[in-house]
């Protein structure tokens, strides 16, 4: 992120400037060098003086992650897909295509943009990006890139973990209500965590929501609750951001 972006503490870098780092810089890999190397000498100067910044992918334009100096957002126009470093991240990426209508609505309506599973490639950046700089992606827990990825569900309650000797990191996956966080609905919620340090400890009580997301239940009006849907239903709370952000900053040692 551009040492102009976090102005509390871009008096005490001696870095180059963003601007002069590009024009110094045309290659890539000398690019990602650089950033990784700018990365650590700002952990090391502002070490206990403000928070690490987190990167957060595949967000809404001016949503909850704007607007804060220790974030850098990253919406649709800017393609998380993109994202190089050298930050943790916070990874939302869409999930339309990947739910249990995505069959039914590809059958009525066709097209390859409703094809379940074609997002672009966008799960699969996400997931790459965790597992390369650390963070924690977040996705439905009846997301069926789960399984296409070969991530198995959690096997029980609080985190659960996928060590394995061929990873730099450790791997935790878990699921999680947003309603424990502020959603008006239950939204179940897996999350894949991969960090240097263990993930925190979550909220894993599971209160019932008192709203559904999308379809009305055709079983009859008892079972079913208001419903919201569109951007009221996607929206993440600012509790459950904060721990996701939380989850992010615990990814490597101090």
């Amino acid at each position: 992120m551009p040492p102009s972006t976090c102005s509390p503490t871009a008096s005490m870098l001696t870095a180059p400037t963003w601007k002069g780092f590009l024009m110094a810089f045309a290659d890539k890999e000398k690019e990602r060098t650089y950033k990784r190397e700018w990365a650590r000498k700002w952990r090391a100067s502002n070490k206990g003086k403000v928070s690490e910044q987190i990167a957060a992918l595949y967000v809404m334009e001016g949503g909850i992650y704007y607007g804060r100096g220790d974030v850098d957002p990253w919406d649709e126009a800017r393609d998380a897909r993109k994202y190089a470093g050298p930050w943790p991240v916070v990874a939302h990426p869409p999930c339309q295509l990947w739910g249990p209508f995505a069959p039914i609505n590809f059958k009525r309506w066709g097209g390859e943009h409703n094809r379940p599973g074609n997002d672009g490639g966008c799960f699969r950046s996400a997931l790459a990006a965790v597992r390369r700089f650390g963070g924690v992606l977040e996705h439905p827990l009846t997301s069926k890139a789960w399984a296409e990825f070969g991530i198995p569900k959690p096997w029980a309650i609080g985190w659960c973990p996928l060590h394995s000797e061929e990873y730099e990191q450790r791997r935790w996956i878990c699921e999680v209500w947003q309603s424990a966080y502020g959603h008006r609905a239950n939204k179940r919620t897996m999350l894949y965590y991969c960090g240097e340090m263990p993930p925190p400890d979550l909220i894993w009580d599971r209160p019932k929501g008192t709203h559904q997301c999308g379809f009305h239940d055709q079983r009859g009006k008892a079972r079913n609750k208001p419903t919201i849907s569109g951007k009221a239903a996607s929206a993440t709370p600012t509790e459950f951001a904060n721990l996701l952000l939380s989850i992010a900053r615990t990814t490597r040692k101090p």
